[in-house]
């Protein structure tokens, strides 16, 4: 398990590069981003869904609730990102594809 500060850099590099992401797509696909207090939050208007991102400290986590699942991504050093370990996909992969499922459409972050 990475150390403590360790992963709260890397984890506030990866939630604060995901939330520019998803500022620059939100016009376009018409989804808004909060992001407050550590927790990245995704709203989506139609059909009205909340996507919420946070870390898991005490684990060394970033937690991703969407869809009514939960999935709970690792650092993975040889990627140098927040890896979903059951399909491999990065923060922003997961993600996309999440809000690519709810919205019907490609989504490119």
């Amino acid at each position: 398990m990475i150390e403590e500060q360790e992963f709260r850099k890397h984890a506030d590099v990866a939630l604060d590069r995901l939330n520019r992401a998803l500022i620059d797509a939100g016009d376009d696909y018409g989804f808004e981003t909060d992001f407050n207090s550590g927790a990245l939050t995704i709203e989506i208007e139609q059909p009205h869904t909340r996507f919420v991102v946070s870390p898991n400290t005490p684990v060394r986590q970033i937690w991703v609730s969407a869809q009514s699942k939960s999935f709970k991504l690792d650092w993975d050093i040889v990627q140098g990102a927040f890896v979903y370990s059951s399909t491999g996909e990065t923060l922003k992969q997961l993600i996309a594809s999440k809000l690519s499922d709810q919205l019907g459409e490609e989504i490119n972050l």
